[in-house]
């Protein structure tokens, strides 16, 4: 007889959203999902907190709309206000179906629950899963990052993303689900050996792998992670953020080891592009060779350069060339690095170039001339404005400070 997981994932909700106004669910319609809905349902309901629920339809098969339809019927018997969210991949690139299914699920959602005023989201991810994760990522040669699996709390995209069934098996909330004469939808994909998940899903079940120990391996590099975001912390104090450009303190690189030194050129690198995901370990590792050598390193459209004191990392003016932006209500978001606000109508936003800095006193503004040519330009009908350096109502602020980049450090 299996464990009724309803304590454990009502204590769960407890711990990580019983201080919210309100949850969101993510619902797919599986039994994971279901469950977690029906749960958090009763709840919400007990504890005065309201649950709304959604279901992203990638129409990558047949069938998935009415899959979707089915999953708001689920909702509604539940007593849960529902919403279906299309994915147009159209305009997706090429590449992994997958990885851009995924990042799409991840925007659409978040969009949704912000839109609603909703600040998280409960996903239904068991124990099985992070099992699963942990043998994944461990043929893929990950590190402690990527081995201490999923977090059971991670704000990302303006959203805190919540695990609450990490403690719990998918066959027991299965077999609850039948005790409560609930029906689920089985995604065929589930099937589909073509998917790394349901091959490494088929060998656990093959060599009857104890499901329970890997999570808890998982659970302990997790600690493992947390131990060295802390080191990592210790080690950055004294870093410094000026006009999108990072300064990290050189003395404490140089005794620093090797992981050390990765995680913190990796956190450099996401502060400066705003990338969701760190670059790949070799390339990586190259940088850091390079900087602990005293060279000047580029990776990701980040220059990384030694100085006295300092390691300063800031955007290559080459990639910063490559940005646009789309104004809206007198304000853009640019390069994913700036905020602009005062934008006139019909204006257009591109970095400055060399040709821009020629007929300007920019040596007098403090600024190197390297931060200058990554930083926003506006053109307008009464001609190109430098925020940096032009006085007016246009306005450009970095989207991170340094605050950012020392919580970086720690974020999973």
């Amino acid at each position: 007889m299996g464990t009724d997981p309803q304590p454990l994932v009502i204590a769960a909700l407890d711990r990580l959203a019983g201080s919210l106004p309100a949850l969101g669910v993510a619902l797919s319609g599986g039994g994971d999902s279901l469950a977690l809905l029906r749960i958090a349902a009763d709840w919400g309901r007990a504890r005065g907190v309201p649950i709304v629920a959604a279901t992203v339809d990638h129409a990558l098969r047949p069938g998935s709309a009415a899959e979707a339809a089915c999953a708001g019927r689920m909702a509604a018997d539940a007593g849960v206000a529902h919403d279906v969210l299309r994915w147009d991949r159209a305009g997706a690139p090429a590449g992994n179906l997958m990885a851009a299914a995924r990042r799409a699920r991840m925007a659409l959602l978040s969009d949704w629950a912000q839109g609603r005023g909703v600040p998280a989201l409960a996903l239904g991810h068991t124990m099985d899963d992070q099992a699963e994760t942990l043998l994944m990522r461990l043929a893929r040669g990950a590190g402690v990052d990527g081995l201490s699996g999923m977090a059971e709390a991670r704000p990302a995209a303006g959203v805190l993303w919540l695990r609450p069934l990490l403690g719990t098996r998918g066959a027991d909330l299965r077999g609850w689900l039948q005790g409560q004469g609930l029906a689920w939808i089985d995604d065929p994909t589930n099937e589909n050996a073509d998917f790394d998940r349901v091959r490494i899903r088929r060998a656990l079940a093959g060599l009857d792998l104890p499901v329970g120990a890997l999570a808890r391996s998982a659970a302990n590099l997790a600690q493992a992670r947390a131990a060295l975001g802390h080191a990592a912390r210790a080690a950055a104090q004294g870093v410094r953020a000026d006009c999108g450009v990072l300064s990290l303190p050189r003395g404490p690189w140089h005794d620093a080891p090797d992981e050390l030194r990765r995680r913190l050129a990796v956190a450099a690198l996401r502060w400066v592009t705003g990338a969701d995901y760190p670059p790949r370990r070799e390339p990586v590792d190259r940088l850091v060779a390079a900087l602990a050598a005293g060279r000047q390193a580029t990776l990701g459209g980040v220059i990384a350069r030694p100085r006295a004191e300092w390691i300063a990392f800031a955007r290559e003016p080459a990639a910063a060339a490559r940005a646009t932006a789309a104004p809206r209500g007198g304000t853009a978001v640019w390069d994913g690095r700036w905020h602009l606000t005062g934008l006139p109508d019909g204006c257009r936003v591109r970095a400055t170039l060399a040709a821009d800095l020629a007929v300007r006193e920019w040596r007098a503004g403090g600024l190197s001339r390297a931060a200058l040519l990554a930083a926003p330009l506006v053109q307008a009908a009464q001609g190109s404005v430098v925020p940096l350096l032009d006085a007016g109502p246009i306005r450009a602020r970095p989207l991170r400070d340094a605050a950012d980049f020392t919580a970086s450090l720690s974020a999973h």
